[in-house]
């Protein structure tokens, strides 16, 4: 679990990167770096119904099982939610200061590098 827990630290250490959430299918947490007031388990257990949600949609627009959600809410900040595997997700909460379009970008392009840690 120590390549999890690098790329957690990693994801954590940047700027505006509140949490960064291994999460499972079932909603539970299997790792974790983030700061204190983060109720992880509350957000985790949220994952199952979004990640259904989203594959819901992207089979009702033919646009195939979904890869990557972003939430955007009234107080500010982002959580991205980035399929990792059939079994694991990643779930990054970002606070309204934070630069999304980097973290995005690289999620994308080193996805199966990420998938290969869970």
């Amino acid at each position: 679990m120590s390549a999890i827990r690098d790329l957690l630290t990693a994801l954590r250490g940047r700027p505006g990167v509140d949490a960064a959430i291994v999460v499972g299918r079932d909603g539970l947490v299997i790792d974790d770096e983030s700061r204190d007031g983060v109720d992880r388990e509350r957000i985790a257990a949220h994952a199952p119904a979004l990640l259904t949600a989203g594959d819901d949609v992207g089979a009702a627009a033919n646009r195939g099982a979904l890869v990557t959600l972003v939430l955007e809410h009234e107080r500010g900040g982002l959580a991205i939610l980035s399929v990792l595997s059939r079994d694991a997700s990643l779930l990054v909460l970002l606070d309204p200061s934070a630069d999304a379009g980097p973290l995005l970008q690289e999620l994308r392009r080193e996805r199966a590098r990420l998938a290969s840690l869970v």
